[in-house]
């Protein structure tokens, strides 16, 4: 009996040297379950015929209580005795396939990957379809370099938490200020990330974060790892949670990650109300929930809200965390169940979100190469097809805010010279922003102008702080001498990213005198081109009649600097949106980054579109073109009946409710049963150029109650029109989803009576009534 353990231990150790050597002969680690690894590939688990919580359940019973541990945290420890390698989660994908994550190695294998412009950028073009798209190319380079064996599977993007303030250094990285919208995004942009197949199966696994309520890094010596959101069920309901509900219940998202700060006293990532209660218990989330990388140590460490580092370990995993990015959760959970603080069933219930995930995406199912996506390698990834696409992406994106006396298109027979100025004028890594890899390759806007005219380039400024006005006589010179005079000016990643939030909204040191001296110097039209991935006052340049157009282009990906150049000569007419307000300098003094509120009061001038009734600067959802575009009710319906539950009691708002009383809950509503309002309008474009048009709806209830928005965002379509054609978009507007507000309790309510909605220019009344005449408030 001891010789043929023995004999058989050492057969165990000869596979692993084995599966070692092939690994290092390949270039790469051996997959999970190969059939090549005699240790494994009669184990039930490594059988992809069985269905996959059978599969789980297996793995799980043959692992000891210190190997669970170590599949708790990130860089999750192999397993050798079952063949299972090593597996790094973190790897990012927020607008192409990332090295800001250890899991993604580019070398000489893959060199690269196609970098898309940063997501406020793509957020612009408000195009659900491109969203879907850019995932799809995405995932496929993923793939790829996991075949690899370069990168992992697991994404934790996007970003979808609110750009609820201007300063915010990961602005950026969001779809914008409006929660309906980012959720369309995160839905979007997860569905083409993941292209789930038959049986579920996952082609990489997408990740929605920061949750909840985190949208500040580090403002007036507050941080994020020590802040406290106080945050209202109200703002929660209708603002900061939407996009994440919509992640998991319209996107199947595989993951959601917690968020370091704590929202009202509870760190998120130890709150069981946030985690197991909302997003698996309310919303359905059959995937993963990880924390953001050190929060568990964070809570403890920073924050203080346990006493030991066990009570840490013991709290978050109770609390429906599954996995842990960073060391402490394998460093503190056994001693937490020796305290008798946890137990093992509750690890095994972490793994089995995790293992589950694994094996959706295929990864105990041995070599890839014979499974869906083992078909991708390095020529799929940096394809001219996938370029093309960051090309028009960017294109898609920028804004046109600006356009006195036709001043843009340039021409390229009436202006051959043009003085190219600014810090950003012949920027590459910038036009890419934060949590980005390396690009197939850059085109400045220097060099995208440079095809269309001769260039006269004049940075004026030593990078975007422009500390200094000595080279401005220089630029000077290049306008009075040039046929026209484009000023790219803006941010870059040393006023604006991750840890840092912006002190104000103007143009940093002298760039504001750097574009006033070259307008007044310029014989032919001036052009300021905005780089930056939040909102800048440039109210001077507004009400500058020598500033004929101002663009914004956000951050806009490694094809930047040719979309700029081809909606500056009019080979692509601008179509994108501000999806955030712009606000004016003096706002800050108003609204401190710390207070959470959404609405305003007193002195508090409220935050977004939605709910700030100020002055700005550019207002969401602006964007011009060079055509010109009309709207024309086809079809509308003017009354909506809203069936009810003939067993609810209490229907309507009761009166300590800050909502009119005649309202009625949603969830008293029969949703279900209700047929959504199908809208039919006709875009003309009765300009002279062909365009894309962005259709936004929005709805107001006309009996305005405390607290409810202004007007809120419920849809929006792309279209793109010829010149002297038309188009007809069909809208579809759901009473119970879209034209719903949160009361003070965080209820949704939806308002009776009449509600506008403001299509484009036109506007359209419809009355909503219940079926139930004889219920009484």
């Amino acid at each position: 009996m001891y010789i043929l353990k023995a004999m058989r231990t050492l057969l165990n150790v000869a596979v692993v040297m084995l599966l070692v050597v092939l690994s290092r002969v390949s270039g790469r680690a051996p997959f999970a379950c190969d059939p090549r690894n005699g240790l494994t590939r009669t184990q039930k688990f490594c059988n992809a015929n069985l269905p996959v919580h059978v599969r789980v359940r297996d793995l799980i019973g043959r692992l000891t209580l210190q190997e669970k541990i170590r599949l708790l945290v990130n860089n999750a420890a192999p397993v050798p005795r079952l063949g299972i390698q090593g597996y790094e989660w973190w790897s990012e994908a927020l607008h192409g396939v990332s090295n800001t994550g250890p899991g993604v190695k580019f070398g000489s294998q893959f060199p690269g990957a196609t970098s898309f412009p940063q997501v406020i950028t793509t957020a612009a073009s408000f195009n659900q379809s491109l969203w879907v798209q850019i995932g799809r190319v995405v995932s496929d380079e993923a793939r790829a370099m996991y075949n690899g064996g370069v990168a992992g599977l697991t994404y934790w993007s996007p970003n979808v938490n609110i750009f609820r303030d201007p300063r915010w250094g990961r602005g950026q990285e969001t779809p914008g200020e409006d929660p309906g919208m980012a959720g369309k995004y995160a839905a979007s942009y997860v569905r083409g990330l993941q292209s789930i197949t038959g049986k579920n199966r996952l082609k990489v696994a997408a990740c929605c974060k920061h949750y909840t309520a985190y949208d500040l890094d580090n403002w007036n010596k507050v941080d994020r790892f020590h802040f406290n959101a106080k945050v209202s069920k109200q703002d929660l309901e209708d603002t900061f949670n939407v996009p994440f509900k919509v992640c998991v219940r319209e996107g199947n998202v595989a993951s959601v990650m917690c968020s370091y700060n704590q929202v009202n006293g509870k760190p998120t990532c130890a709150d069981p109300d946030l985690l197991k209660n909302t997003i698996r218990g309310q919303w359905g989330l059959d995937g993963y929930i990880v924390s953001d990388c050190d929060s568990v140590e964070v809570l403890y460490a920073d924050q203080h809200y346990t006493a030991t580092p066990e009570e840490a370990a013991a709290i978050t995993v109770k609390a429906g965390l599954n996995l842990d990015c960073g060391p402490f959760l394998a460093v503190h959970t056994e001693q937490a169940i020796k305290k008798q603080l946890m137990n093992e069933e509750d690890v095994n219930i972490a793994l089995e979100y995790t293992i589950t995930v694994q094996m959706r995406l295929g990864m105990f199912d041995g070599e890839p190469s014979s499974q869906e996506y083992g078909h991708l390698g390095p020529e799929h990834v940096c394809t001219p097809a996938h370029q093309q696409l960051a090309l028009e992406a960017a294109r898609q994106g920028i804004v046109l805010l600006k356009n006195t006396g036709k001043s843009l298109p340039l021409s390229t027979s009436r202006h051959r010279y043009v003085a190219v100025i600014g810090p950003n004028s012949d920027v590459t890594q910038t036009m890419i922003g934060n949590y980005a890899g390396v690009p197939c390759g850059y085109t400045s806007p220097l060099q995208g102008i440079s095809k269309y005219a001769r260039a006269v380039h004049q940075p004026g400024c030593n990078g975007v702080a422009c500390p200094s006005n000595e080279k401005f006589h220089d630029a000077e010179v290049a306008a009075r001498n040039s046929d026209a005079t484009v000023l790219i000016m803006g941010l870059d990643q040393s006023i604006e990213q991750e840890g840092r939030d912006k002190i104000n909204l103007l143009l940093p040191g002298h760039q504001q005198e750097l574009v006033e001296r070259a307008a007044m110097a310029s014989r032919g039209p001036v052009i300021l081109v905005l780089m930056c991935g939040s909102p800048v006052d440039v109210s001077f340049a507004k009400n500058n009649p020598r500033i004929g157009a101002i663009l914004w282009v956000g951050y806009p990906g490694q094809a930047g600097g040719a979309a700029i150049a081809d909606v500056l000569f009019g080979t692509t007419n601008p179509g994108g949106k501000l999806p955030m307000t712009w606000y004016p300098q003096d706002y800050l003094a108003k609204a401190p980054m710390t207070r959470m509120d959404m609405r305003a009061s007193g002195n508090y001038p409220g935050r977004t579109y939605r709910f700030y009734k100020g002055p700005v600067v550019f207002p969401f959802g602006h964007g011009l073109s060079y055509t010109k575009f009309t709207h024309s009710l086809s079809t509308a319906p003017t009354q909506v009946l809203v069936p009810l539950s003939s067993t609810a009691t209490s229907l309507f708002a009761t009166k300590n409710s800050t909502m009119s009383t005649n309202t009625i809950r949603v969830s008293h509503a029969n949703c279900n049963a209700l047929e959504p309002l199908t809208i039919h309008v006709d875009v003309i474009n009765t300009g002279p150029m062909d365009g894309a048009h962005v259709l936004l709806v929005f709805s107001a209830p006309s009996e305005k109650s405390k607290g409810s928005p202004i007007k809120q965002l419920v849809s929006f379509e792309k279209v793109h029109v010829m010149a002297g054609s038309k188009q007809r978009v069909k809208i579809d507007v759901h009473a119970c989803k879209h034209l719903s507000v949160a009361d003070e309790f965080g209820v949704r309510r939806i308002p009776l009576g009449e509600h506008n909605l403001h299509i484009g220019d036109l506007k359209h009344s419809i009355s909503i009534q219940t079926t139930l005449k004889d219920i009484k408030p």
